[in-house]
Formats: C-alpha cells, structure tokens, sequence
C-alpha cells in the first residue's frame, strides 16, 4: 500500500489532532495509515484479510483480524477513527461492535467518501453518540462526536439465513450474496455437472452458497474454501455445519494461505475492493491457478462480460472456452495442461 486514500489523506489533514491520542483504527482500512499516523498508542482491527496482512507487517501483535473486535484489542483506547465501508448493514455490525467496548467519553471520528453513504453515519449511530461533520474533502467527509452511551452488541444478533434448493445458507452483513443467490453463481453453479470427484477450491466463497450446492450434487468432492473476509470465513463455517457438509475454510488472500493443489478451482471473483474497483484478486486467481491445479484441473470462474479476463486467461493457460453466458456474465473454463505458465 504506497498511497494513501482519499478518506486517509483527509485524517491527515487532521493528524495533530491524534498525537497524544491511543486510537482504535478499523472499518475499511485499505493503506497502511494507522502504521504511519502518529500517536500516543494505535492499533487497528479489520475483518479483511489482505488489509491485516499489509498492516501486520509493521504494527505486529496491535494490528488484529476476524469478525469482531474484542475488549483486548479496544482497551486502552480513548479515540476511534472508523473507515466507513460500502455496505451499511456491515458498518452497523462493526459500529455497535466498537461502541460497545470503548469507554464513555471516547472521541469517535467517522471518514468515507460520500459515495459510499458515509452521510449515514450521523443517523446510523445517532443513540450513542452525536457525530457532526467537521471536514470535506477529496469527496469525503469526516466526522467527530464523543460516545455518550454504550451500544448492547450480539454478534448473534445479526445472523441471517435463505434457502437455495432445500440447502440453508448462512450469512452476516458485508458477506457476498448475502440476500440470496446471485445471478453470476447461479449461472456458474448450471455449468457444474452431477457426479464430480476430485479436490475443489473455492476462492472467494462468501456464504459458502457455491461449494454447499456442489458438495450436495457431487457428494464425492472434497472442499476447501478461501475468503478474505473474516465475515465469509464465518458464514460459510455455519453454511457447511447448517447442512452436514464437510470441508476446510480458512482466510487466504488468493492463494497466500494454499499449499495444496486442486482438480478444480471455482470461483466468482470480486472487481472491488471497497468502493474502489480493482482487478488485482481476479488476475492473481487467474494467473496463480497454474501452480494450485493438478495436470488436467481446471479454473472454472464467473465473471462480467466486460472485464478484460481472456487474455489473462491465454496468457496463463494458453487457451479458454466459454462455457455459458447471458447478457451480463459469461463462465470461463481452462484446463490445466503442461505448457501453462505458473506464474503468482
């Protein structure tokens, strides 16, 4: 991470303000500004799993990741600085988290970019503290109140569930196809045929809705699922349990965290990172596959027929096919043969 975003250029049009202050960073942290910003004590918490990667590697044991915060990692802390995230149910999840585990009087600053609804930050938290807009700029604003009133939080509390095919599938706010299946995993899932075998990895698997309706159509499969989103990770945890399925889930940004190879690798790969859109996660999947899949494994993925994906594709594999589209997405397959390239 060797720029700052915008939301962080506008903290540091402020960065006097946090010299003597112990600062809880969290939200939607995408650079390494809670390692640089100084103060008297930061740590940081993010359900992200790339984002604690970059920011472990200087802040060490105080930068944190998985679903919630927890009261070691607030404590000794008088100041949150919270990035606001794209999805409002998940910044209510991790707000009321936040809340709930600083002491009364803490100083609350809230940044986003304006696109991202930030503005409903004042309304959102409005019963425990009362935030007014102290700064705008870079098309962000920036916010500050004094937390007047601890919030009750319940992880529990903000479990969901829908059914797909008799299958139940649980998630939480931020995860991926949370209300129901998508229409890109949907038309993947119809390409997949009865009756497979072999090792499957599912990169990015949200609620883990993909790899519970393949496990039931292909009992012989052997699962493993990857997400970088402590959420995800959870929800496709409970997926699995909910309907007796079997298979290991675990946090990887890509392939960071894989040592195994596969006979397949599906996925319907994410082209944001926050609001901000990115082609970094899809590539690397693409171009790391080689070295994840067994001679004759294929990469099977999803995607929206406008992302430049086919040449990476022939790139990596030296060819592809299109297996099915529709008006918005097409399902890439490649086969895995000795001339691919394994490149990261």
């Amino acid at each position: 991470m060797s720029a700052f975003t915008p939301a962080s250029e506008v903290i540091l049009r402020h960065s006097d303000e946090f010299i003597e202050r112990r600062v809880l960073f969290a939200g939607d942290l995408q650079d390494d500004l809670p390692a640089q910003l100084e103060t008297a004590l930061s740590k940081a918490h993010t359900q992200q799993y790339h984002h604690w990667q970059i920011l472990s590697r200087t802040m060490g044991e105080h930068a944190y990741y998985g679903l919630v915060t927890t009261a070691a990692m607030a404590a000794e802390c008088d100041t949150l600085i919270y990035y606001w995230p794209k999805n409002k149910p998940e910044a209510l999840f991790q707000l009321q988290n936040l809340l709930s585990l600083l002491p009364i009087g803490s100083d609350v600053f809230v940044v986003g970019e304006n696109r991202s609804g930030v503005r409903s930050a004042e309304q959102m938290i409005d019963e425990w503290a009362t935030l007014t807009k102290i700064d705008s700029a870079r098309r962000c604003g920036f916010y500050h109140g004094r937390l007047d009133k601890q919030p009750e939080f319940n992880a529990e509390d903000f479990w969901d569930e829908y059914a797909v095919d008799g299958l139940t599938i649980k998630t939480l706010p931020g995860v991926f196809s949370r209300d129901g299946l998508d229409v890109g995993t949907g038309l993947l899932l119809s390409t997949l045929n009865p009756h497979m075998k072999g090792k499957v990895l599912d990169v990015g698997c949200g609620a883990g809705v993909l790899s519970a309706l393949l496990a039931t159509r292909s009992p012989k499969v052997r699962l493993w699922l990857t997400d970088v989103n402590a959420a995800a990770i959870e929800a496709s945890k409970a997926t699995l349990a909910a309907n007796q399925l079997e298979g290991e889930v675990f946090a990887s940004n890509v392939y960071s965290d894989v040592t195994n190879r596969f006979d397949m690798i599906i996925s319907n790969p994410p082209f944001h990172d926050g609001v901000q859109t990115s082609l970094d996660a899809a590539q690397t999947l693409i171009r790391g596959a080689a070295k994840h899949l067994n001679i004759g494994g294929e990469l099977r993925i999803v995607a929206n027929a406008f992302l430049p994906y086919p040449n990476v594709l022939d790139e990596t594999f030296g060819s592809h096919e299109v297996l099915l589209q529709n008006g918005r997405f097409k399902v890439y397959r490649a086969i895995m043969g000795r001339g691919a390239k394994a490149k990261r």
